[in-house]
């Protein structure tokens, strides 16, 4: 057994819970009562009868919780003393201004452990490990020492024939500012948080359960500057903690690999057989196990229920018309844990009634439930808890927001009406919006069971294929429901009965396969060969390739929101849904009596749409895919340059369809129902958003780098800035007027550039770097200011000339001043 050592303060996370139960078992007890010798002194070990007394209320699980005269005591069996818990602190409850509840804070590794007469409350690591039985590991215990979260003097000790009871007063760990499990010190700095005010802080609840305790308790700090409510200059939150016991015997991992998306851990092992410090990860996964009698079934190919399933409970608060579609989207996984030997792996269920279980509860940690808040949060997630030692998924909760149907209907109108009449209302039938809740709930058990986002997924299918309704029914949008593949835009009026969303599809039945599917009588470490095999089978089909998610896209083929293999080709049939929507968007917003609210809500989102694609397509220049392989089992490079062709696709793209005003969206019909003004601000601001995103000082890098590695191959910064240049400033050639719309943009240029010209790209820390997706560049030393400045100079030489020969006057006003605009970025000391 491994030895687990501390080596950093991590924070803590959170639950929710519910008020304590008068409990009969505390009450009357037979047990024998005694304290220490030094019992009957003041303030030490108390008879445990003068401290918990008749009139306590006691709620018997994990620890027995006691509430008494303001005051709330842990019973501790000294069973569990140096038991590894896990704490997970949430905001259950926020102020406005600062998100929405149930965001997990911290999660914390704890262990309870005597000390003469005082319990401590010691914080476990398990980043840093080495196997007791090697002389290493004293090395790591030495160096590692565990840190002291709270330290709880020994009221009083209750002995029975099982157990010593040690009875702690909790009160002031959670209604003082103990800061492990509170706001967290990042939003304390942000809001200017002083101190706790004792006065407005207080324990709401105290809950035990078998396994975990549940607490609530409400905090409000003083805050100079407050999100909301600033006359109060404070905030007030709620916070739940949930500490959970861990198994005494962990499961047995499956190591981590990055060919497969997984949810993952790490630890740096000292143990291992290598001359450098190494971080072995392994998944986060749900105990599936084959029950003994089933074994020769499952090796014989056999479909068997595993030992203990996995089971989601329906919130009794979730409206009656809906549950059907929740539970639909959980089974939905069935199919895949097949693919892994399992058949009814996991199932929905409706909770039990207060007749058939009183003690019920979805904050017990032994139930799984999803949970309905009613909430106006656009949103649903799939958090889950595990054990740190293992990756084991004890327990998940997913949050499903009310207004999380405002989302999909929104999402559903603007992406399909254009081919399908179900969607061009503002209220769905209950049959439509339940396969969108069903979809959704899909996507968010894929997380409960370990799985993260594959943005990779879309590109597998071809934009042709997306019109093709045998294929689509066959293999949905996507090949994974991991995907924000949402729903099919690409499809157009002619393409009959096709598909519109994506289902569990081909990679998620290969990933949960590849992550659950017992590996019998092998090691964590020998069944590393066996699952290399499963990836090599796999290997350069684009079907089961993972593409991570990016915040700043550099992979063109792994983006958000996207669908098919050529974003040029998918966005542009996008397009054409749109400009069908636009002349019908009164009619099927509109209801009688009615204002035109919705109206504009959907106009809002049809221009978000489009935006989107601009986004998708300009991803491309520059862009660079990343397909992850190991050494010896797959040939080929891991990051490719987007091929030239589809870049310069791309830029004449933008040019055609951005950069060129896009006159479809200006409808004065539409405008003149929903607002006074903000037509012209609103297409400057969709263009000028993609111009910045275009010349933005990684994308100029990659650039750079694309022509430096393949020559006349690949599509360089310069040839970039040339037929942006060209796009943008069209009308100069042939002295023509220049509208409105076309005149902001090109000042917008004029501004980007001279942006360029005075500004160094931010640093930002390597690790955060590759996370946000940035690629770094030195601007000053680099090629990006001289190309810039060439490019101001021919395009004052062009100006200039035009100037001489337009007749238009307001087109000659703006060219004499973007002359003015051109010569201060050029010469700036004059």
């Amino acid at each position: 057994m491994k030895k687990y050592l501390f080596l950093s303060f991590l924070s803590l996370v959170l639950i929710t819970t519910q008020g304590c139960s008068t409990s009969s078992k505390a009450k009357g007890s037979k047990s024998q009562v005694v304290a220490s010798s030094k019992g009957k002194k003041k303030g030490g070990i108390q008879p445990y009868n003068k401290v918990i007394t008749s009139k306590a209320q006691t709620d018997p699980g994990l620890f027995s919780v006691h509430f008494l005269e303001d005051k709330y005591y842990y019973e501790i069996p000294d069973s569990l003393l140096n038991r590894e818990m896990l704490m997970v602190t949430r905001i259950a409850k926020t102020a406005s201004g600062i998100g929405f509840g149930g965001g997990k804070q911290n999660t914390q590794t704890l262990r309870w452990q005597r000390n003469k007469n005082d319990i401590l409350l010691r914080v476990v690591s398990h980043q840093i490990v080495a196997n007791d039985s090697l002389p290493v590991s004293l090395a790591v215990e030495n160096s590692n020492f565990e840190p002291i979260l709270y330290s709880f003097p020994i009221k009083a000790i209750k002995k029975d024939s099982l157990s010593n009871n040690l009875v702690i007063d909790v009160t002031n760990f959670f209604k003082k500012d103990v800061k492990a499990i509170g706001f967290p010190q990042n939003s304390r700095k942000r809001y200017k948080i002083t101190r706790l005010d004792d006065s407005r802080s207080y324990i709401d609840t105290l809950r035990s359960y078998p396994l975990n305790i549940e607490s609530r308790h409400v905090k409000t700090y003083f805050s100079s500057d407050p999100p909301s409510n600033s006359s109060v200059q404070s905030i007030s939150l709620e916070i739940s903690n949930s500490m959970i016991l861990l198994p005494k015997t962990p499961m047995k991992r499956r190591y981590f690999d990055q060919r497969v998306g997984w949810f993952a851990r790490g630890q740096q092992d000292y143990g291992l057989d290598e001359q450098k410090t190494k971080t072995v990860r392994y998944l986060d996964r749900w105990r599936l196990e084959v029950r003994e009698e089933d074994k020769q079934k499952f090796l014989n190919g056999e479909l068997v229920i595993p030992k203990k399933q996995i089971v989601y409970y329906i919130d009794p608060a979730t409206p009656q018309k809906w549950r059907k579609f929740i539970k639909q989207g959980i089974e939905d996984w069935q199919v895949a844990f097949e693919a892994a030997g399992f058949k009814e792996a996991i199932i929905a269920k409706d909770p039990p009634s207060k007749e058939e279980d009183p003690d019920w509860s979805p904050e017990d940690v032994r139930f799984s439930t999803v949970r309905y808040l009613a909430s106006p949060i656009p949103n649903a997630n799939g958090p889950h808890v595990s054990d740190p030692r293992s990756g084991e998924i004890l327990e998940s909760d997913i949050n499903w927001y009310h207004n999380v149907m405002t989302l999909l209907h929104n999402w559903f109108f603007i992406q399909t009406a254009a081919i399908n009449p179900d969607a061009r209302m503002n209220k769905f039938d209950d049959e439509v919006m339940g396969r969108l809740i069903r979809f959704v709930s899909a996507h968010e058990v894929g997380h409960t069971l370990g799985l993260p986002h594959n943005m990779g997924s879309s590109i597998a299918y071809s934009v042709e294929n997306l019109r093709d309704a045998e294929f689509t029914k066959k293999y949905g949008t996507a090949p994974s429901i991991m995907d924000y593949a949402r729903f099919n835009y690409v499809a157009q009026p002619e393409d009959g009965d096709v598909a519109l969303m994506p289902n569990i599809g081909p990679y998620d039945k290969y990933s949960i396969m590849w992550g659950y599917k017992p590996i019998l009588d092998k090691t964590a470490e020998e069944e590393k060969e066996i699952l290399d095999s499963w990836i090599n089978e796999k290997a350069g089909d684009p079907m089961y390739r993972f593409g991570r998610q990016q915040f700043g896209v550099i992979d063109h083929t792994s983006q958000t929101e996207d669908l098919g293999d050529d974003s040029m080709r998918a966005s542009e049939y996008g397009i054409k849904n749109l400009q069908r929507i636009v002349p019908n968007l009164i009619e099927w917003t509109g209801e009688e009596g009615e204002n035109y609210s919705e109206l504009k809500s959907m106009y809002d989102q049809l221009l978000g749409q489009y935006n989107r694609y601009m986004g998708h397509v300009t991803a491309n220049i520059g862009g660079v895919k990343e397909t992850y392989k190991a050494y010896g089992q797959q040939d080929g490079a891991v990051y490719e340059h987007a091929s030239r062709d589809k870049q310069t696709r791309a830029m004449k793209f933008l040019n055609e369809q951005l950069f060129s005003t896009p006159k479809w969206l200006i409808d004065q019909n539409i405008f003149n129902k929903i607002e006074s003004d903000g037509a012209i601000e609103r297409i400057r601001g969709v263009q000028t958003r993609t111009l910045n995103n275009l010349l933005d000082f990684g994308r100029m890098s990659r650039l750079m780098e694309n022509e430096e590695v393949n020559g006349s191959n690949g599509y360089g910064l310069l040839e970039m800035m040339n037929d942006l240049r060209s796009g943008l400033f069209s009308e100069l050639k042939r002295g023509q007027k220049i509208d409105r719309y076309r005149r902001n943009l090109q000042r917008a240029y004029i501004e980007r550039l001279e942006f360029i010209m005075n500004n160094e790209q931010p640093k930002l820390p390597a690790r955060v770097r590759a996370f946000a997706g940035q690629s770094s560049v030195d601007v000053s030393q680099s090629d990006i200011r001289p190309i810039v400045r060439a490019q101001l100079k021919t395009l004052l030489r062009d100006v200039t000339r035009a100037s001489n020969r337009i007749s238009d006057e307001m087109t000659k006003y703006h060219l004499n001043d973007l002359k003015e605009r051109i010569d201060d970025i050029l010469n700036p000391n004059d």
